[in-house]
């Protein structure tokens, strides 16, 4: 199922299978590397939603929600 980065429960994981926004925004992303095919866990959520911890690519990254949304993933169990 593909949906946002931003909507993936904590304990959840996913592939990016395309990063959106526009300019500077989706250069820092990629910067981030946050980029397509690249395997993400959303290790926990703020108490009021915003931000997000996510794992990726070996470490820990916080991000805003806002950013998150530009974010598609697919999202896949665990087992996969």
């Amino acid at each position: 199922m593909i949906l946002t980065l931003d909507k993936l429960k904590p304990g959840s994981s996913g592939i990016i299978s395309s990063v959106g926004g526009e300019g500077a925004i989706r250069r820092r992303l990629f910067d981030l590397g946050l980029t397509p095919n690249t395997s993400v866990l959303v290790r926990k959520v703020a108490p009021l939603g915003d931000p997000i911890e996510v794992y990726l690519r070996g470490f820990e990254l916080t991000l805003r929600k806002e950013d998150a949304s530009h974010i598609q993933v697919k999202e896949v169990s665990i087992n996969e």
